[in-house]
């Protein structure tokens, strides 16, 4: 294991951060949008998405930064499924906001659901820690899922 440093835990946080604020940035007006559509039973209010991605977006930092420090060489692997679900996540609320292809978001909601479980498994391989840091990210993205595939069926 690598010695601590504090300013790559940082950067690795405010990446996912990032990733994350941009995505809603480029996706434009959430909140119409949410407020017109048909939306599936135990759909949350607005204001608890960009407070649980908050948490999630930090959880991501902190366990890429901890196999990032890892001496294990499953490291390399672990981190590009890391850097690939992120850029999906990345994408599913322009496709779902922005462009309005509820049916599309559905599927990346999907795809992203069973990158984030691979992500774990990796993760789980090389520090536990960092892989049960991510499971209320898995499910939140199997709730997401409902979400996404319910909004599809009723739009």
């Amino acid at each position: 294991m690598k010695r601590f440093s504090l300013t790559e835990l940082i950067i690795s946080i405010v990446f996912a951060e990032l990733v994350g604020a941009v995505s809603a940035l480029l996706a434009g007006d959430f909140g119409s949008l949410y407020a017109e559509i048909l939306r599936p039973p135990l759909s949350p209010p607005a204001w608890v998405f960009p407070v649980v991605w908050a948490v999630l977006y930090a959880l991501m930092g902190i366990t890429s930064y901890m196999i990032y420090r890892s001496d294990s060489y499953k490291r390399k692997s672990a981190l590009t499924v890391y850097l690939i679900q992120l850029a999906v996540n990345f994408s599913w609320s322009i496709i779902f906001f922005r462009f309005r292809l509820f049916t599309a978001a559905a599927v990346v909601a999907v795809i992203l659901t069973v990158l984030v479980g691979i992500m774990i498994c990796m993760f789980l391989s090389i520090r536990k820690k960092a892989g049960y840091l991510n499971i209320p990210y898995l499910l939140w993205m199997i709730f997401a899922s409902y979400l996404a595939i319910g909004t599809m069926l009723l739009n």
